[in-house]
């Protein structure tokens, strides 16, 4: 027997394909805690690739788990409408940050449309429009745009993405990593470029602020991590992860940095291996080998977390011993964030987020919805 083809809309048919495919290939860049006044881990804000600035509460996320049911049993069901949402971006959103602390802190993010926007947390936590409604109902108070550059005969380049972005609240600075190979330091007061950081020869995938010496630490897909002096914008050290120069057509690029709290320490992640150096001497201590490329690091006090291409959360000790891997929901992760309580968040393909306490136990797993 056929069905009734009368009132067939094959547009809508179209768009409900595109929307089942859209939410199965997106892609989570980037998680970070937001600030509580008791400092719990209630909120993760997501950074999409779908240009998507989303927050989620912890709390609401583990009521809703099933009882009876472990977390593993239900991760790929359980998918979660956010509690806040902004159209972000145009085009993928890569990083997201906060500047400033409790009421007063800013939500950055940054993204393929080479903007850095700009909202004030608590007008976003506090807005009572519907989440259906949301999107454009919080305005930006900060807007910045990557510069185009002149090329032959007075041609503008493609506005350069943002990669990454880094801040310096006591300096009134943001750091961004863009694709045209240059880093930028922004003044947030004025909205204006005040230096920019030249030397790489390829665009950029990851930047940190290294407040204490008033430098920041760029890495590069010219397979080089440089650190620079913010006061000259000169750069006043070269780090090449990759000592065997035959390696450097198998080695990729240092895709991911990370300073630990002291800023003493920097892990670089460069193809299937994490490098951990000392920065006052300038040496290697440690070399650890993966067996998938590494895309997010962080420290945990004297250790390393970090993710991949691979559903594991690896936990290392500075001399590159092995502690621990925990089996994460993303079959490839593009970011760890550790909140100061010790519970770890995880996120990447397929829109899925892993929450993991700080005694290695899953909180809960949920995917993304988009609006």
């Amino acid at each position: 027997m056929c069905g009734d083809s009368t009132n067939w809309d094959e547009d809508a048919y179209r768009k409900s394909i595109l929307k089942e495919r859209e939410i199965l290939t997106r892609t989570v860049f980037r998680t970070v805690w937001g600030p509580s006044k008791d400092g719990s881990p209630d909120t993760i804000v997501i950074a999409s690739s779908d240009g998507s600035i989303t927050s989620y509460s912890i709390p609401s996320c583990i009521s809703k788990l099933p009882l009876g049911l472990s977390n593993s049993k239900v991760q790929q069901l359980l998918g979660i409408e956010p509690d806040g949402f902004l159209h972000g971006h145009d085009g993928p959103a890569y990083d997201v940050k906060f500047y400033g602390g409790n009421e007063d802190a800013l939500l950055l993010s940054c993204g393929d449309d080479g903007r850095i926007c700009g909202w004030r947390w608590k007008e976003f936590t506090e807005s009572k429009v519907p989440i259906n409604l949301q999107g454009n109902h919080v305005k930006p108070v900060l807007d910045l745009v990557n510069h185009q550059h002149k090329g032959p005969w007075g041609a503008l380049s493609p506005v350069p993405e943002n990669n990454a972005i880094a801040v310096d609240p006591q300096g009134g600075a943001i750091f961004s990593a863009a694709g045209d190979s240059c880093a930028y330091c922004w003044d947030v007061e004025s909205s204006r470029i005040k230096m920019v950081f030249k030397g790489h020869s390829d665009y950029l995938h990851c930047i940190v602020a290294r407040n204490s010496t008033n430098q920041i630490v760029t890495g590069s897909e010219d397979g080089t991590a440089r650190i620079w002096d913010c006061k000259s914008g000169k750069c006043i050290k070269v780090i090449d992860p990759v000592k065997d120069k035959q390696l450097k057509g198998v080695i990729s690029c240092v895709s991911c940095i990370t300073l630990d709290a002291s800023e003493s320490w920097l892990a670089c992640g460069s193809g299937q291996n994490l490098s951990v150096w000392n920065l006052p001497t300038s040496e290697c201590v440690s070399t650890i080998s993966s067996h998938s490329p590494i895309q997010d690091v962080v420290f945990d006090n004297n250790q390393i977390l970090a993710v991949g291409a691979e559903p594991l959360l690896n936990r290392f000790d500075i001399n590159g011993m092995t502690l621990s891997q925990i089996q994460c929901a993303p079959r490839s992760a593009f970011s760890v964030s550790l909140h100061p309580s010790g519970v770890i968040s995880v996120g990447g393909y397929g829109g899925l987020v892993d929450v993991i306490s700080q005694f290695g136990s899953h909180l809960c797993t949920f995917c993304c919805q988009g609006l």
